[in-house]
């Protein structure tokens, strides 16, 4: 018999409410012995989907006081027997309440235990489970759009669609090698590869959409790079909503890198203000344009910030060099002064290019455009179900590799027997996707990374 568990389930810290959830097979009796309903009712004499109020005690000292519900199994998030305890927030009263319900004879709940439970019994899939931490994770609409069609199991769907379709032809192909004297249709080699190609193709739009879809969980690591005084610390705090830069009409005012995560839209960027790229003699400030260099070769996303007043000087035309092969969006700041700048080196140079001014907030919605193009996250379509873990992609990117060889044989002439074995491959990969064929140490893996309550 499993033990019943039971953990806190809301966030740690004060709010209006306090969660405490039981499961397990003696979740309801467990329950009974630390809450006492106004009406005298046991909780073991409700129906599922019901709910008492009353309150909870700790032995003879009441706690506080709270509504019950009541989930049974196997109609409960778990599939088993499930209580509720909803008390004041707070983190002393949640605390007490929980100890109490561990004092009754529950265990404490591993971090995420009953999701896995959830799992282990039936009640969702292995891809469903871990959007249920992006949604929680989720920093944007977006992100959690995502998590939910994979949780309503639309990522699901199209990996079934591809395993089926795989299934369906290693049967063919195993029913026509090893019973010759049936009536069984050849196999056409022709619609074979279709087949194979078809699939390689819906592989590949998920790895593609996993991509996008990170930059929309984890963000962009994007430096905002210029000369002195172009606007960069404006910039940053613009983005920031606050002044997270010193600003001043001074050359060399930064001399480090300042860093922030901000929402541009749906896009959380990582930003990095760097001291402006310029050549000098003071040693700190040499020390600070070393550093913005180096951001500028690993960053994922560069705003280089040219002074549209002011015409394009070598320290400019150093930084363009420098953005060759970077992500880069030229933002052409303070436009509005007269312009100066010679934007049509600039254009020549940087493919994508946008007109702000960073003082009065003009161009903000442009510059998210641009960002979200650069990016790919305009692509996205996050309601479709797209691939939210690194165990996912590696999943499927070994389905699609046994795909490709199967596709590659087949045009070899190599027999089908052999083409039949590299697609049940592509096939165990997709069933360790989904987790109908996992071994309990990546369930266990899969499960470390929840929080406890959940």
């Amino acid at each position: 018999m499993e033990k019943t568990i039971s953990a806190i389930s809301t966030a740690n810290g004060a709010g209006g409410i306090g969660v405490i959830r039981i499961s397990g097979e003696k979740a309801i009796e467990t329950a009974d012995k630390v809450f006492k309903s106004v009406s005298g009712k046991k909780l073991c004499e409700l129906k599922g989907y019901t709910a008492a109020y009353g309150r909870i005690f700790d032995g003879d000292d009441e706690i506080d006081e709270a509504v019950a519900l009541v989930f049974r199994a196997p109609h409960s998030y778990t599939g088993e027997d499930v209580v509720e305890l909803s008390c004041h927030g707070g983190m002393y009263v949640t605390k007490r309440v929980l100890r109490a319900v561990l004092d009754s004879g529950a265990s404490p709940a591993a971090a995420g235990e009953f999701t896995k439970r959830a799992f282990l019994n039936g009640k969702t899939g292995l891809t469903e489970a871990e959007a249920v931490m992006d949604i929680i994770s989720a920093r944007g609409a977006q992100s959690a759009r995502a998590a939910l069609s994979c949780m309503e199991g639309r990522l699901r769907k199209r990996i079934d669609s591809v395993r089926d379709r795989l299934v369906n032809t290693a049967a063919h192909l195993s029913a026509w090698a090893d019973y010759p004297e049936e009536d069984i249709p050849e196999v056409n080699t022709d619609n074979l590869g279709n087949t194979l190609g078809e699939c390689r193709t819906e592989l590949n739009a998920l790895l593609e959409g996993y991509d996008k879809g990170r930059i929309m969980r984890e963000g962009v690591d994007t430096v905002i790079a210029g000369r002195p005084n172009v606007g960069k610390s404006t910039i940053m705090n613009l983005l920031s909503g606050c002044e997270r830069s010193i600003v001043t009409n001074i050359p060399g005012t930064t001399r480090d890198v300042i860093e922030e995560t901000v929402m541009l839209g749906e896009i959380p960027l990582r930003l990095s203000d760097t001291a402006g790229i310029r050549s000098t003699d003071d040693p700190v400030e040499m020390l600070g344009v070393e550093r913005a260099r180096d951001r500028i070769k690993k960053a994922g996303l560069v705003l280089a910030v040219f002074d549209s007043s002011r015409p394009l000087s070598d320290d400019d035309r150093e930084l363009i060099d420098l953005l060759a092969d970077a992500p880069a969006l030229a933002v052409i700041n303070k436009t509005d002064l007269p312009p100066l700048l010679d934007t049509d080196y600039i254009r020549s140079r940087l493919s994508r290019c946008v007109f702000i001014s960073a003082l009065e907030g003009d161009g903000a919605d442009e510059l998210e455009r641009q960002v979200a193009e650069i990016v790919g996250a305009s692509e996205l379509d996050a309601s479709q179900g797209i691939l939210a873990t690194e165990r996912q992609r590696s999943c499927a990117e070994n389905a699609l590799r046994s795909v490709s060889e199967a596709e590659q044989a087949l045009a070899m002439g190599i027999t089908l027997d052999a083409v039949t074995v590299i697609i049940e491959e592509a096939i165990d990969h997709l069933l360790e996707l989904t987790g109908e064929r996992v071994t309990e140490a990546v369930v266990d893996k899969v499960f470390s990374h929840f929080c406890v309550g959940k």
